[in-house]
């Protein structure tokens, strides 16, 4: 399932957006050329996908929202959670399943392949390696 191109406008703004206190519905509504109801459905979509967070003023009602700076870093993260997570659940399932069986099998091809894949994809720490060489790289010209 694809994401809308109100969703795609949304997400656009947000990411051209140098407005570090965040961007109000309204504004979001009258840039994607949508109605208040689409930029509300779409921003929660976004803020589910990790792609943007609600942000509050104080004293202001209004909800406002921004993309956060390495929101891309932060899927690598979130990916390296879920993979803990599951392999997790798979070591709490293979200690309930008969060795040599199928099932058992199965679910050690799932732990063993989930423990190589947090072992070999270092991406998450190559990624905030690779940015800190970049930005000294730009501070030094």
């Amino acid at each position: 399932m694809g994401s809308s191109r109100i969703e795609g406008r949304i997400a656009a703004y947000l990411m051209v957006s140098d407005a570090p206190e965040g961007v109000s519905a309204e504004e979001l509504a009258e840039a994607a050329g949508a109605s208040r109801g689409s930029v509300s459905t779409y921003t929660r979509s976004l803020i589910a996908a990790g792609f943007v967070r609600l942000v509050r003023r104080p004293d202001d009602r209004a909800h406002y929202y921004v993309m956060d700076e390495d929101v891309w870093g932060g899927f690598l993260d979130k990916e390296q959670g879920y993979l803990r997570s599951q392999r997790a659940l798979a070591a709490r399932a293979l200690a309930r399943t008969a060795p040599g069986g199928p099932a058992h099998q199965r679910i050690r091809n799932m732990h063993d392949y989930l423990a190589w894949l947090l072992d070999v994809q270092r991406m998450p720490a190559a990624w905030r390696a690779y940015k800190t060489e970049r930005d000294a790289g730009e501070s030094a010209e």
